[in-house]
């Protein structure tokens, strides 16, 4: 038996996706990943709280904490080859990663995103700002989208997607909380599938880490 893919999640806020996932990995018989680490850009987000309360590592990561960008990536690459990551999950992290990092761990790096995209989405757009310009353009429908992650902002090729009809009635928080319910179904879904494929193609280089 191979052991679980080992992922790092990286969320600046509560946590709630990273809630879900762990939740329904944790009920697993047979987990195909687990979660050793979890990664903020801030330095008390709620994240963290649950985290030490389930014994998961954590850790800030800022690009406030470096005088370059280079600098940045070399603590990122270096945080995760010696917890040897697997794979990342994005999960409400507000802050783009390294490039350094991006360009290691492609095709392994989780991100979602609360709308239909390529729609809604790039620079700006995240958390309320998505769903005012949701309902500002009159869309009948929105919904979440699971995509790897690039060096741009929500270009990565889309993985899944899912809907919600947008009501005559909604407001942004309306919206949010349907969205965001959709969100707590479909990513631990994502991320189980994923982690069952780099387990069973065997993608795992020699060492088991992504960024040696």
């Amino acid at each position: 038996m191979m052991e679980p893919i080992r992922i790092a999640l990286f969320a600046s806020g509560q946590g709630s996706n990273f809630m879900a996932i762990h939740g329904r990995l944790s009920s697993m018989d047979d987990p195909p990943a687990r979660i050793v680490l979890c990664v903020s850009n801030n330095p008390a987000p709620g994240a963290f709280e649950y985290a030490r309360d389930h014994g998961i590592e954590t850790l800030r990561l800022s690009p406030k904490m470096f005088e370059t960008e280079e600098e940045y990536g070399r603590a990122g690459l270096a945080m995760l080859a010696t917890r040897g990551i697997d794979m990342i999950v994005l999960a409400g992290f507000m802050r783009k990663l390294p490039e350094a990092v991006v360009d290691a761990c492609t095709g392994r790096i989780l991100n979602i995103h609360p709308a239909l995209l390529p729609k809604f989405g790039g620079r700006g757009m995240y958390g309320h700002h998505v769903h005012e310009a949701v309902l500002a353009a009159g869309e009948g429908e929105s919904g979440v989208t699971v995509h790897l992650v690039d060096r741009e902002y929500d270009t990565g090729p889309t993985i899944a997607q899912a809907r919600v009809p947008v009501l005559p009635d909604d407001t942004p928080e309306t919206l949010a909380a349907r969205v965001l319910a959709l969100e707590h179904r479909l990513y631990p879904d994502v991320v189980i599938e994923q982690a069952r494929k780099l387990l069973a193609e065997r993608m795992l280089p020699p060492g088991g880490a992504i960024c040696q």
